[in-house]
C-alpha cells in the first residue's frame, strides 16, 4: 500500500474520530428524542407509567378541547400583530442608523444590546414597567394626563402589551437588516438622484427589492419565533387573564409538566412543527415572484 493511500486512511480515521463526539450527540439528545417524542404523540404517558399506545386520539382529542382553541387564538392574534411590527420597527431602525450621522456605532450598540439580556430577565423587567401603580409607564402616560391601561391584567391590552416587550429584541433584526443595506450598490442610489426620483420611489422600487431576500427571511424567522412565545407567559402571566396570553407552546409545558400528559404534549408539539412547516413553505413559495436575487433565479 501506497503512502498516500495510507496518508488518507489516517486522515479520514481521524476525521470521524474528531466528529464522534458531536455525531453520539446528535444521536443521543437530538434524534432519539425526536424520534421518542413522535412515538409518545400515539400514546398516553404521565412520564411515570409504561407508554400505552391509543393511536391518533391525543391528535382527535384537540378537536373538543377548548384550551387547545384557546392557546391556537392566542398565538395567532400574537403572531399577527408582533411580526409586522417588528419587521417594520427594525428596518426604519436600520435605516436610520444607515445614514451619516455623529455616534453612529453608539447608537448601533446600544439598541442592539438589549437583545443579549434573558428572556427572564427582560420578562420582568417590562413587569415593573407595566406596574399599575408605581411603573415607569404609567408615570410617563401621567405627564399627558393619560391614565396607564392595565397592559397585563386586562384581556384586551396583555397582548399589545406583549407586543410592545418585543420592541426590546429588534436589535437582532436591526442588525441584519442593516448589513442587508450595506450591501446595496450605491450606483443604483447616485441613479435615482440623477433622475430626480423621490425618496419614496427609491425606497419601494430600488431598496425594498434589493433586500427583499433578507426580508423574507426576518419573515419565516418572525413567525417561527411568535409561535413559540413562552416566556412571557410563564413569568407574567401565567396564561391569563382570562386565557389570553394562553400561548401554543406554554399550553404544552402546562400539559407535560402540571397535567401530566407526556403524549398529549407530544402530540401538541409535533402539530406544531407540521404547521410551522407548513406556513413556512407556503411562505417561501409564494414569495418567488415578489424576492429578487441577485443571480436572477427564485
Amino acid at each position: 500500500m501506497s503512502k498516500r493511500n495510507i496518508q488518507e486512511k489516517r486522515e479520514i480515521r481521524n476525521f470521524y474520530l474528531f466528529i464522534s463526539p458531536w455525531i453520539f450527540g446528535f444521536l443521543c439528545f437530538t434524534l432519539f428524542p425526536v424520534l421518542w417524542s413522535l412515538y409518545l404523540s400515539f400514546t398516553q404517558y404521565n412520564g411515570v407509567a409504561a407508554p400505552k399506545f391509543i393511536g391518533l386520539d391525543n391528535y382527535i382529542g384537540f378537536i373538543n378541547d377548548d384550551l387547545f382553541h384557546a392557546a391556537v387564538r392566542s398565538t395567532l392574534l400574537y403572531t399577527v400583530m408582533s411580526v409586522p411590527i417588528v419587521i417594520i420597527f427594525s428596518l426604519g431602525l436600520a435605516m436610520l442608523l444607515n445614514r451619516k450621522m455623529p455616534f453612529k456605532g453608539f447608537f448601533r450598540t446600544t439598541m442592539f444590546m438589549p437583545s443579549m439580556v434573558s428572556g427572564v430577565t427582560m420578562a420582568i423587567l417590562w413587569s415593573w414597567l407595566f406596574n399599575p401603580s408605581v411603573g415607569l409607564v404609567r408615570f410617563v402616560l401621567s405627564i399627558f394626563g393619560i391614565k396607564s391601561p392595565m397592559f397585563m391584567t386586562d384581556k384586551n391590552w396583555v397582548i399589545p402589551g406583549l407586543v410592545i416587550m418585543t420592541f426590546w429584541t429588534v436589535g437582532v433584526g436591526m442588525v441584519i437588516f442593516l448589513a442587508a443595506l450595506k450591501s446595496v450598490p450605491d450606483t443604483y442610489y447616485e441613479a435615482a438622484k440623477i433622475d430626480g426620483a423621490r425618496p419614496i420611489y427609491v425606497f419601494f422600487k430600488i431598496t425594498l427589492p434589493l433586500i427583499s431576500p433578507v426580508l423574507l427571511f426576518q419573515l419565516i424567522m418572525g413567525i417561527i419565533d411568535s409561535f413559540q412565545v413562552f416566556t412571557q407567559a410563564y413569568v407574567i402571566t401565567q396564561g391569563g387573564p382570562n386565557y389570553s396570553t394562553w400561548f401554543y407552546v406554554y399550553y404544552i409545558y402546562r400539559s407535560a409538566f402540571e397535567y401530566k400528559k407526556m403524549g398529549y404534549s407530544a402530540a401538541l408539539g409535533w402539530l406544531l412543527l407540521i404547521v410551522v412547516s407548513a406556513i413556512s413553505f407556503y411562505v417561501m413559495r409564494s414569495s418567488a415572484k415578489h424576492v429578487y436575487y441577485e443571480g436572477g433565479q427564485n
